[in-house]
């Protein structure tokens, strides 16, 4: 069944949807430091191909040192910051578009004052 979540707002400079449950995304079950994660279309939607996660990670905050071996695609919605992809670092910001490739080892930090929210897509069975 299609679902639709409507977007609410921002909260602490990060995206809120309607009933779209916000989730720690931090030292408690990840690597990650001062950063959330809402399930825009995942298991609940019975999406069987795709889901599409948004992270937001405050400032000084980073996601987890990741490398799996699904792809990801990844579009920033606001902020800035440092993404270590394999053994290079690259800048990125709102309006960039990132592919991060099956195995390849993955990390944002966020640069400056302001959140750093990005969507990212990955396979449904990973």
């Amino acid at each position: 069944m299609s679902a639709i979540h409507r977007f609410k707002g921002l909260e602490n400079g990060e995206f809120r949807w309607q009933d779209v449950e916000v989730r720690e995304y931090g030292p408690d079950n990840s690597r990650a430091d001062r950063a959330s994660r809402q399930i825009l279309v995942g298991f609940e939607e019975n999406s069987p191909h795709f889901h599409m996660r948004y992270f937001a990670v405050q400032p000084g905050g980073h996601t987890s040192l990741d490398e799996h071996a699904h792809d990801h695609g990844v579009y920033v919605l606001h902020g800035c910051a440092r993404l270590r992809l394999g053994d290079e670092e690259h800048e990125v910001r709102e309006g960039d578009a990132i592919y991060i490739s099956g195995n390849e080892i993955h990390q944002f930090f966020t640069v400056g004052d302001e959140p750093f929210g990005f969507l990212c897509v990955v396979p449904a069975k990973r």
